[in-house]
């Protein structure tokens, strides 16, 4: 019997998780495990995750923009998620949906040890909000920017931290938005950061990954900070998913390997 895994976003198809799980699997010994695309508009959302269980899936992840719908679908969740609102990791047991969030964990140990004492999360989204927990939960103090200040009125209020109107360097700073995904795209035009000012860093992490490494990277990393680039992030959070599903030990360089990740680790 074939067991299937997947990840459900919009648009979905840059997604290196297939990738990754499929060369977990393999590497595992395990035989008969599948993981698939499952690229679903929001409208279909609904409709798709009450399909999944009886096609043959016993979990999915989740990525934008579905991680609050995933969490409101979710007949069960851990306390984690349903601190943090928003789910990327659902597991199917019995016709039931349960939902986890993976990626605050996942992240913090990306990061590879405690996260300086002040960080600052840029976004709102379901990334943002687990970054944003995460790092609080872990002792860090958190303040938040958001191009729409409303939404990081209500980030901040939910979760215990500050919204702040423009960004100082200093500690750990968090790209939780979309700006790098187009590799054309000038980060330090479209958000709130000077160039010049990236070596008073001393943490740069990005949650968006490429072929390459991002602008904000590279200027991090040459400005002397150390960076955590989203591919370890995507390998800690998905492995905590494989193990949930599996009940095995997660191959992580394998999985780092599958994703390109090799000689991108933590600088």
């Amino acid at each position: 019997m074939t067991r299937r895994a997947g990840v459900l976003g919009w648009p979905v198809a840059h997604s290196r998780s297939p990738a990754i799980h499929e060369a977990a699997y393999a590497a595992a010994g395990l035989e008969g495990w599948r993981y698939q695309l499952l690229p679903v508009p929001p409208a279909l959302f609904g409709e798709t995750l009450r399909a999944l269980p009886g096609a043959g899936f016993v979990g999915a992840n989740v990525t934008i923009p579905h991680k609050e719908p995933a969490l409101a679908a979710a007949d069960l969740a851990t306390d984690a998620a349903r601190a943090i609102g928003a789910a990327n990791s659902l597991s199917f047991d019995g016709g039931r949906f349960e939902a986890d969030n993976t990626d605050a964990p996942g992240f913090l140990a990306a990061l590879g040890g405690p996260p300086p004492g002040r960080a600052v999360v840029l976004g709102a989204g379901g990334s943002a909000r687990a970054v944003a927990w995460a790092l609080r939960a872990a002792g860090a103090e958190v303040k938040v920017w958001n191009r729409t200040p409303q939404r990081a009125q209500r980030l901040a209020a939910e979760l215990g931290v500050r919204v702040v109107p423009t960004v100082e360097p200093g500690g750990l700073l968090v790209n939780c938005t979309a700006v790098g995904l187009d590799a054309g795209e000038d980060p330090f035009a479209a958000l709130p950061l000077e160039s010049g000012g990236m070596g008073e860093w001393e943490v740069v992490a990005h949650l968006v990954y490429g072929d390459a490494e991002t602008a904000l990277i590279r200027a991090a990393r040459e400005a002397g900070a150390r960076v955590v680039d989203g591919l370890e992030v995507l390998v800690r959070q998905g492995a905590l998913s494989f193990e949930r599903w599996t009940g095995v030990s997660a191959p992580l360089e394998a999985m780092r390997a599958a994703a390109g990740h090799a000689g991108r680790q933590i600088k």
